[in-house]
């Protein structure tokens, strides 16, 4: 199974399940939804009976398979359908295709387990390349089968803004679209395909994503990543930036010196987007704010800008980017909902006691985001930025760097034996980063995340692979055919299918390791978070 249970002990009997089973008893709605396919039915007397037991966590759940039928016992909703997953990895592969009158032996098992992380996150970039609503849909079903339970959507950058907006029309009338895309390798000069791209997201189809999302545990954060990696915003509105003067949305990657004016007019422009957001997504308890790879240059330019940060009585443009965020943090918490942002805004200083940090340039700021009495999500570029080759080989599809691969994200803990119980009580999950620069298709979406985020789901819920005695391995290839099964088009693990080899990789000369010692070095202090152009 993956992820693998706390505990699992194989019992002596065992039960016959049709495709049709009966559900009885509570939290019904739960196991049918993690049973979609099957077609559970509703009974008085099941062969799947569930009861709640409020002395478990909501997500934990007990689950025994006997010679008259299967018990589940959980903690709630969520565990009830952690439970269902549970059940249907004990079947065949074939469970995962729709089937009609099919029928399958369940050996004798009982499970009793719980996560190790309450969240269990994977990101996917929209901006960089839109993804149509039903390839969300999708990879929140794929994140259901895996227990995974946030998906962050980065709805803005650069080269497009992602999301209907009724009080702003120009963002997704504008800034959604650009007139071509940058499809060169890194660092290369440009070359471009000079083909259109563009979409977005209405707030019904919003709406709709997040009720999905809830119905099969999933919790969506959406990211609106400011101030900078504002050329799309500003793109539709300049006068929210600190010159006024005209944008394009950017058609290249790498990093912009636009950047949002910290002005009143400015929270309130972003004030109306949160409230649309939150409108849409329902009640949510996080909103992302971004925060990273911020060019400071405009602000400090700014005579504007300079008279209102001496009117805050603050120091200099760090001290008032810290402010911004703050101010922005404060609006989401008048509205129920907890800023997350990454880590270079914790190392700028100022953020409010409950905002999450992402340390994704290493876990050495992390821990000192952690020291400092936050909530960390450990999001490292090693191992977790999914957009890196999983080989240093031509045959792999271009990517950013390489390589990071599906062993090195199973030996990953998120809250190292190193820190202190203060610090690792701090971490409250881990989540992968997928990066769309490189990533133009959906198809190309399941050959970078699967089956690495496999490898995630194990780390998330039961904690690091590769122990003495551990067999992920072995259970990775068992849980290849259920991805087959689910028409994932992931990567092979003796490398990519040929029709998989398109736009070839260039391997680099330099490892991820050395990156990471680069971008940590990075961290020590406000002034070195500011890249250069």
């Amino acid at each position: 199974m993956i992820p693998r249970p706390e505990l699992l002990r194989d019992l002596s009997s065992s039960f016959e399940l049709t495709a049709s089973p009966t559900v009885s008893g509570d939290l019904v709605a739960s196991v049918r939804t993690a049973l979609a396919g099957l077609d559970p039915l509703p009974g008085d007397s099941g062969e799947i009976d569930v009861r709640r037991d409020a002395g478990l966590g909501e997500e934990a759940y007990r689950l025994t398979v006997g010679s008259r039928g299967v018990e589940i016992v959980a903690g709630g909703p969520a565990g009830a359908f952690y439970a269902a997953q549970s059940l249907r990895q004990l079947l065949p592969p074939a469970a995962y295709r729709f089937s009609s009158g099919a029928s399958w032996p369940v050996r004798g098992v009982r499970i009793e387990d719980a996560p190790r992380f309450a969240w269990r996150g994977l990101h996917l970039d929209v901006a960089r390349h839109f993804f149509p609503k039903r390839e969300v849909l999708r990879l929140i079903d794929l994140m259901a089968v895996h227990k995974l339970n946030r998906l962050h959507l980065h709805l803005v950058d650069d080269q497009g803004w992602r999301v209907e907006s009724r009080a702003y029309p120009l963002l997704h009338e504008v800034s959604s679209h650009r007139p071509r895309t940058a499809v060169n390798h890194y660092r290369e000069p440009d070359a471009y395909d000079e083909v259109p791209h563009g979409g977005y997201y209405t707030l019904d189809d919003l709406a709709e994503l997040a009720a999905y999302a809830r119905s099969r545990h999933v919790t969506i954060v959406p990211e609106i990543d400011v101030p900078g990696h504002a050329s799309a915003i500003l793109a539709a509105y300049p006068e929210f930036g600190a010159t006024g003067e005209p944008h394009d949305v950017l058609d290249r990657w790498g990093i912009s010196p636009a950047i949002l004016s910290p002005l009143p007019k400015t929270v309130e422009f972003l004030t109306a987007i949160f409230d649309e957001l939150i409108g849409a997504l329902g009640e949510t308890p996080y909103v992302h704010i971004g925060g990273d790879e911020v060019v400071l240059d405009r602000w400090a330019a700014s005579d504007e800008i300079t008279a209102y940060r001496e009117s805050l009585g603050l120091g200099g443009v760090v001290e008032l980017q810290a402010w911004f965020l703050r101010r922005l943090a404060d609006v989401l918490a008048e509205r129920g909902a907890r800023a997350v942002v990454w880590d270079e805004a914790f190392v700028g200083g100022g953020l409010r006691q409950d905002t999450i940090v992402m340390p994704w340039r290493g876990m050495n700021v992390g821990r000192r985001a952690a020291a400092a009495g936050h909530d960390v999500v450990a999001t490292p570029v090693f191992p977790l930025y999914f957009d890196y080759a999983e080989a240093g080989s031509p045959d792999e599809p271009m990517a950013i760097g390489d390589a990071i691969t599906v062993a090195d994200v199973a030996a990953f803990d998120p809250a190292p034996a190193g820190w202190s119980d203060e610090e690792r009580a701090r971490v409250i999950g881990v989540q992968a980063q997928l990066w769309t620069e490189r990533v133009p298709d959906p198809r190309t979406v399941d050959y970078r995340m699967w089956p690495r985020a496999c490898a995630l789901a194990e780390v998330a819920w039961a904690g690091a692979a590769g122990a003495a005695g551990d067999d992920f391995d072995a259970r990775l290839g068992e849980h290849l055919g259920r991805l087959d099964a689910l028409g994932v088009e992931y990567r092979p693990a003796a490398g990519p299918h040929p029709w998989q080899r398109r736009r070839p990789h260039r391997p680099s000369t330099v490892r991820v390791t050395e990156v990471m010692e680069r971008i940590d070095a990075m961290t020590h202090d406000a002034e070195s978070t500011r890249p250069s152009l």
